[in-house]
């Protein structure tokens, strides 16, 4: 389907008067500045996936850096290991930036999905006065009837040689009722005191430019940039007892220790040995 601006949309879009609308125009206004990182910001009624479309554009020399797509709903949303992510029309935020950090090698570049993290959860707590927390490596957590709940994710995709699409998605009114899965949470069940998406949006975008530059002018040094530290504090992940299910049907038990310079998490099994994990499912074995 071809994505189609959100304005174009008819009277339809007024039919949850609980999930307003985002407006293009007006998020354009208040985030595309003269020597800012945003360079346009486009909102769509409904498409697959805002992460193939700004990969695609960013291929097709279509889309520059500090390109922001979001989507109202998205049919063919995806998160890690190519998981579905669906939720109803105007229920979240859906969106995909493009940035090119061609300063800072290519190797420190893994470091781009949690710096998102840090910055999805600082504009959070901004914005909605919620609490959220980090599971490595990309997922938002938030607490629910006193229960960890999962209620957003991030996913980076190499665009081209030298740019990285970014999506992230978050739950912010679903309701009970409306969870994909009894594990899923979003910021209205965990009492968030705001659910106005336009804030959020903007609150969340703010964050990211302010820490990617940071970032960048650090040269993506994780240490010098504050980014390590700032990631390992909010992380709910270390020091819990977790099970690290890789690739090639491998696992590994034991506790998360550390994030290490690379962004992978340290895992200290029952056998003294440190092993950092740089791709995987982490399952955490332990209440907090």
């Amino acid at each position: 389907m071809t994505p189609r601006d959100a304005s174009d949309a008819n009277d339809s879009r007024w039919s949850d008067l609980d999930r307003p609308p985002l407006n293009g125009a007006a998020l354009r206004r208040g985030l595309v500045r003269q020597g800012g990182l945003w360079s346009g910001v486009e909102v769509v009624q409904r498409t697959g996936s805002t992460n193939s479309d700004l990969v695609a554009l960013a291929a097709a020399g279509k889309a520059a850096e500090g390109a922001v797509l979001v989507a109202e709903e998205q049919s063919a949303g995806r998160g890690r290991l190519e998981r579905q992510w669906t939720a109803p029309a105007r229920s979240g935020l859906f969106c995909s930036v493009l940035l090119k950090p061609t300063e800072v090698p290519v190797a420190r570049w893994g470091w781009l999905p949690l710096l998102t993290g840090v910055a999805v959860a600082t504009g959070l707590s901004r914005a909605a006065g919620v609490d959220t927390a980090l599971k490595w490596p990309n997922d938002l957590l938030v607490t629910v009837g006193g229960e960890e709940r999962k209620a957003g994710g991030i996913l980076a995709e190499r665009a081209g040689d030298d740019g990285v699409v970014i999506g992230v998605g978050i739950n912010v009114t679903l309701r009970a009722d409306e969870l994909p899965v009894p594990q899923a949470g979003s910021l209205a069940l965990a009492g968030a005191v705001s659910t106005d998406r336009d804030p959020l949006l903007r609150g969340v975008l703010r964050a990211l430019e302010e820490w990617y530059g940071r970032w960048r002018a650090a040269g993506g040094d994780p240490t010098v940039s504050g980014l390590q530290e700032t990631y390992a504090a909010g992380c709910a992940t270390l020091g819990r007892r977790v099970r690290a299910e890789l690739p090639g049907d491998r696992s590994i038990v034991g506790e998360a220790v550390a994030v290490d310079g690379d962004g992978r998490l340290v895992i200290a099994t029952e056998e003294g040995v440190q092993e950092p994990v740089g791709a995987g499912d982490i399952v955490h074995l332990r209440p907090a």
